[in-house]
């Protein structure tokens, strides 16, 4: 059962980021920018080459005992948080 989603605001800190298909690939995924209702833990490797992420995030749980507000913006948070 999915969750309906609400748009993201204008000032949503995605709003002009570009989600490619896949690493070495020039097409760009249409993507809708969302306000966070649910948190999720995820593994990702931190190499960016030209402002893209050179491999895909994974997926690893939800987090129900954190709200959206918990989790800093990006950049904004330490760099790396223990699991």
């Amino acid at each position: 059962m999915s969750q309906p989603t609400t748009a993201g605001d204008p000032g949503h800190p995605s709003v002009d980021v570009r989600f490619a298909a896949a690493w070495g690939r020039r097409d760009v995924l249409d993507a809708m920018v969302v306000h966070p209702d649910l948190v999720a833990e995820i593994s990702a490797d931190r190499s960016v080459d030209h402002g893209v992420f050179r491999h895909p995030l994974r997926f690893k749980r939800p987090r129900l005992d954190v709200t959206p507000e918990d989790v800093p913006s990006f950049g904004a948070g330490p760099a790396a948080a223990a699991g």
